[in-house]
């Protein structure tokens, strides 16, 4: 059984046994113990804190395999990006120019560093271990982020986006830095990146260009990246896509990535989610699992991969998912489809 959980301190281990699989690119799982420790002390602090998004707080998760206790993955919810310091991007701004004599129109395409996102919720950080890529534990550890929206809605804003990973060379070379951040910073790719991921954005804003870069004027290999993804996040766009995010036009001033986005209410997880209270167990783990389950209190929030039937007398579960989400009768209870299961789904 797995089950997905707020980080505590005690993880920290393994989660730098994590981001030491996670190659360059995943700025917010650092290989970096003080970072990482800070990470889940910033973390407890925000399951712990008031209602509402009044500054920014990180919700980091990890999956943890119960029958070893080995951290098998992580993901998180950041309310409230760009509060605490700028969140930058590049805008992909369109411009169309015609003249009459001689006949000609040219379209440009430019990169203008913004600000945009201030405020909005991010999910970020999401990565599993290459060992358990099985069944469905890729989707639990993403999934889960969505019922602790839907249970906790006030927590979040509106406005719910992702930065995705760009496209690096299997030597850590970035067409799109070497382009354009090599310039300015007179620093390799990995480590502007590994500055930024210990939580040092500043230097961005000191040393970035503020006016718009032409991309005609960018040689072709760095062009090319503009809003690619890595070959590893492949997998997690799809997940965002199926959610109802869309790309947003902004792409990372690191590595190209794009950046997707959703507002809070269109997320598939969410809508599909129902709220109810534990009626009873049953024994067995029963056949493949169809239903994200979460024990929705913020102080014990954890989510498994289940089976849940609706009763008379409440939602049923099987024994062992009900002791993992630490529930007895009459708990309350949150659960989701895993996977859409016909043109309904798709339509909606």
């Amino acid at each position: 059984m797995f089950v997905v959980r707020p980080a505590r301190l005690k993880d920290v281990d393994g989660l730098q046994a994590l981001a030491k699989k996670t190659g360059t690119g995943l700025t917010t799982l650092p290989d970096h113990k003080p970072s990482l420790e800070r990470k889940v002390r910033n973390s407890m602090a925000a399951f712990s804190a008031p209602d509402g998004v009044t500054e920014k707080r990180t919700y980091l998760l990890v999956l943890e395999d119960l029958e070893t206790g080995t951290i098998a993955g992580t993901s998180a919810l950041i309310a409230g990006v760009g509060l605490d310091r700028p969140f930058y991007s590049y805008r992909l701004l369109h411009l169309t120019q015609v003249s009459h004599d001689p006949e000609m129109r040219v379209d440009t395409e430019m990169l203008q560093l913004a600000n945009d996102f201030v405020g909005a919720t991010e999910v970020a950080t999401l990565f599993l271990d290459p060992d358990y890529r099985i069944g469905k534990l890729g989707k639990l550890l993403s999934k889960a982020r969505y019922l602790l929206m839907a249970a906790h809605a006030n927590r979040f804003a509106d406005q719910v986006i992702s930065e995705i990973r760009g496209w690096v060379a299997p030597d850590n070379h970035s067409p799109f830095w070497e382009s354009i951040g090599r310039h300015f910073f007179n620093m390799d790719f990995k480590t502007a990146d590994e500055i930024n991921g210990r939580g040092n954005s500043q230097f961005i804003a000191d040393l970035m260009p503020k006016f718009p870069i032409y991309t005609a004027l960018l040689p072709q290999e760095a062009r090319n990246v503009i809003g690619k993804p890595h070959d590893m996040a492949r997998p997690a766009i799809r997940l965002l896509e199926k959610e109802g995010f869309r790309f947003s036009g902004a792409v990372d001033i690191f590595d190209g990535g794009p950046t997707y986005e959703v507002h809070k209410r269109g997320i598939w997880t969410a809508r599909k989610s129902v709220a109810g209270t534990l009626g009873g167990t049953v024994d067995g783990a029963g056949h493949d699992p169809l239903h994200l389950a979460a024990n929705p209190d913020l102080k014990n929030f954890r989510v498994v991969l289940t089976n849940v039937v609706e009763g008379s007398s409440g939602l049923w579960m099987p024994r062992e998912a009900a002791s993992a989400l630490d529930l007895k009768a009459g708990d309350a209870l949150r659960y989701s489809p895993v996977d859409r299961t016909g043109k309904q789904d798709d339509d909606e």
